[in-house]
């Protein structure tokens, strides 16, 4: 066997990269992880853990209000942008400190610089050479621009989560879920938001009964969605700036935001050089077990643009290194996982779109809309959309989605569900928790006509 100076390389600290790391370096491997970055990598620095603080702060607006219809006479309520994004701040370099001493508990070498491939076994780091027996490419992803006049004016979602301050007017360009989590976050605190997409609703992808629920309820919160509509060109003047689209429509604004998808992170790395094979948007090629089509290099999470989740890069690096460093192999199955939307309100899936289903044989669908108990005081006009997508010929429930305050948290159960094979007639045998909205998944017995669907 060669003489590597490791027997595992990682490149990336974001979290495949670093649960990877860790549990080869537990079952003693010699690892080191090279980030040119911070530790934490996309969902923990610039990606989920921050937004959410954003999502919670913001939601506080309507929880002020609220509060009036249930005995509460709050006093002059006054936010201040800058603390939340100090506090913030703060607890992520908390965090990037927990995975720093994770890796060093682990015996993991944290190696700070730029790496490159300079062969299949042979890894640069800023004038370096290093080589190691395995190879992990965990370098995510990152936010993808169109070439436009005027794109250098605009920002992504990293630098939305460090704003100086708010802005009075954004444009917000895409209808992902990044969109519209920014746009709910924006709205909240009272910036006139301004939402402009390609197709004719949100959220591409996602079942359609969800996608015009949420598009609905964020328009009755005031947020502005300009549909089939294209960026042409942006220009800055007397500090704002003025965005003309493909209707020839100008919206003038103090601030541009992209969200216009992400693209695996592998320019300049010298994965081809190495003999690594790419897709046509960059992403490493792998099979079952994450293995690319060199023997030795492997990959795991955004970079493979399987699925751009963070719990899903977990557990592509555990099944890495549980297959790799301790015998045991484990693939990672790609389908019934849940998902959610931090919008406001939020979303919850797991499975199958209606659309989706269909496309495999008939279907029975049940729908629910309703208002949320909470709101039956406050007067609030926000409604909580359920929906479950049944095979008509097995009784096998294939999708849950669910718009509406609670909805991660409850999908998250209803995944186990659908993972153990759940049928309609389990759902329908279930008492439900009263008074809660998740009941309402136990007492759907309607289904929608036909013609309606």
């Amino acid at each position: 066997m060669a003489d590597y100076d490791y027997d595992l390389i990682t490149i990336g600290a974001g979290s495949g990269g670093v649960r990877a790391s860790r549990l080869a370096g537990g079952y003693g491997a010699r690892v080191a992880v090279v980030e040119k970055s911070r530790v934490g990598g996309t969902c923990v620095m610039r990606g989920c853990v921050p937004k959410k603080f954003l999502v919670y702060g913001a939601h506080f607006a309507e929880d002020f209000e609220d509060a009036r219809a249930y005995g509460w006479t709050p006093g002059p309520a006054e936010f201040d942008w800058a603390s939340l994004i100090a506090n913030k701040n703060r607890e992520l370099d908390r965090l990037e400190g927990v995975y720093e001493r994770i890796l060093r508990d682990n015996h993991v070498e944290l190696i700070r610089g730029e790496a490159r491939l300079a062969d299949p076994h042979t890894v640069e780091i800023d004038g370096r050479a290093l080589t190691a027996d395995k190879i992990l490419i965990s370098t995510g992803s990152w936010p993808s621009m169109p070439n436009i006049t005027g794109i250098e004016h605009v920002i992504t979602s990293n630098e939305a989560l460090d704003l100086p301050s708010l802005p009075k007017r954004v444009v917000i360009v895409g209808g992902g879920y990044i969109a519209v989590e920014f746009a709910g976050i924006f709205n909240a605190l009272g910036v006139e938001v301004t939402v402009v997409i390609r197709g004719d609703t949100i959220l591409r992808g996602f079942d359609q009964d969800v996608r015009e629920t949420l598009a609905t309820e964020m328009e009755n919160k005031g947020i502005v969605i300009r549909r089939e509509c294209l960026v042409r060109s942006i220009e800055k003047a007397n500090g704002s700036y003025s965005v003309l689209c493909s209707d020839d429509c100008l919206i003038e604004t103090d601030l541009v935001m992209y969200a216009t998808g992400r693209l695996p992170n592998t320019r300049d790395i010298g994965l081809e050089g190495a003999g690594v094979k790419l897709d046509n948007i960059g992403a490493v090629v792998v099979d079952e077990w994450s293995q690319s089509s060199v023997e030795n290099i492997y990959a795991v999470g955004d970079v493979t643009n399987r699925s751009m989740l963070t719990p899903v890069a977990i557990a592509e690096g555990r099944a890495f290194a549980e297959t790799v460093f301790n015998a045991s192999a484990i693939p990672v199955r790609h389908r019934n996982i849940p998902s959610a939307v931090f919008s406001q309100p939020p979303i919850g899936a797991v499975g199958l779109t209606e659309q989706q289903a269909r496309e495999n044989g008939p279907v029975d669908v049940y729908v629910s809309r309703f208002r949320p108990m909470k709101h039956t005081l406050t007067g609030r006009e926000e409604s909580i959309m359920m929906k479950l997508v049944v095979n008509q010929d097995s009784d096998r429930v294939l999708g849950c989605h669910m718009v509406g305050q609670d909805a991660p948290e409850i999908i998250q159960g209803l995944a186990v569900a659908l993972t153990c094979g759940v049928t309609k007639a389990q759902f329908d045998a279930t008492i439900g928790i009263h008074p809660t909205a998740a009941e309402e998944f136990v007492t759907m017995r309607e289904k929608r006509p036909a013609a309606a669907a």
